[in-house]
């Protein structure tokens, strides 16, 4: 397949809107695209900052998102073919679009890499938003720092609650690049493989996470087939009390010392779902394991 190039007009000029297959990502080159966002006109002089947004159907995030972004002095939206108002909001808040068809996440993520020439990446979620704070903070380690890679930690709201304990709290992703250090592997829970050294940083990315129970249950479900079939590939047969005795050990550790109780009820909450779906994932193990 080849790389199917049309242009669509934005709010301030035109906006190069690419179709990727894999044979010509690597030759794509959009270093001529102006940039729309204010930062690029006051930070000539540092490192080119371009975050990276991937996204399918997130009408409902997509907008504020970008806004909450624009000190960057790129943002890419990294689209997987959505078939909602994505791509046009995106598109209107001025973005840089792409599509390329969704295989699985460290492959979107590889691609999105591949399809961007730029100093710094940083890739953040469509329901995620940056502040004022963290861009500062960035902008000073990208220009004074020698690591590669830098973890954010992120404040999470979960039914609309901040969650600071049961292990949601710092939640330490790690989403800023130097770019051409960083590659990506595994399909879900996809990890980055860094070649150089790795900071922290203080300031948060805010996560609006699960929106109410149904969701929650609903991506944890679909979690649990991918974990058991990875402590199944790792060689991990559980005893017969397993499926017991792990959710009794996970919720202390959500709870207790991953101080969930801090949290209330909710925390209480929390550390229960996810003793279940741990309970959920040994028999899963069990049941493959035979």
């Amino acid at each position: 397949m080849g790389e199917a190039v049309s242009w669509l007009k934005t709010g301030t000029g035109l906006a190069q809107f690419t179709d990727f297959s894999p044979a010509t990502l690597d030759s794509a080159d959009h270093s001529n695209q102006p940039s729309i966002f204010p930062a690029a006109q006051t930070a000539s002089r540092c490192p080119e900052l371009t975050t990276i947004i991937l996204t399918y159907n997130e009408a409902e995030h997509i907008i504020a998102c970008i806004a909450s972004m624009s000190w960057s002095d790129r943002i890419v939206v990294f689209d997987s073919y959505s078939d909602d108002d994505t791509v046009a909001l995106a598109r209107d808040a001025g973005a840089e679009l792409y599509q390329s068809r969704f295989e699985n996440y460290a492959q979107q993520r590889n691609a999105a890499l591949a399809a961007v020439e730029t100093d710094w990446v940083f890739f953040v979620d469509a329901d995620e938003r940056g502040s004022e704070a963290l861009s500062a903070e960035i902008r000073q380690v990208i220009a004074a720092q020698s690591e590669m890679g830098w973890y954010v930690p992120r404040h999470n709201y979960i039914f609309g609650k901040l969650t600071l304990g049961a292990g949601w709290y710092p939640d330490y992703q790690l989403r800023l690049f130097r770019h051409g250090h960083v590659h990506y592997e595994r399909p879900v829970h996809e990890i980055a493989v860094v070649n150089g050294a790795i900071g922290h940083l203080k300031n948060p990315l805010v996560h609006y996470n699960y929106r109410d129970p149904a969701h929650f249950h609903a991506k944890q479900r679909a979690y649990t087939d991918y974990d058991a079939g990875i402590l199944y590939e790792r060689g991990i047969r559980p005893k017969r009390y397993t499926p017991f005795t792990q959710p009794l050990r996970h919720f202390w550790w959500r709870y207790v010392t991953l101080n969930g109780y801090r949290d209330g009820l909710h925390g209480l909450r929390l550390s229960s779902y996810m003793a279940y779906y741990e309970w959920i994932k040994y028999r899963k193990l069990a049941a493959i394991s035979g």
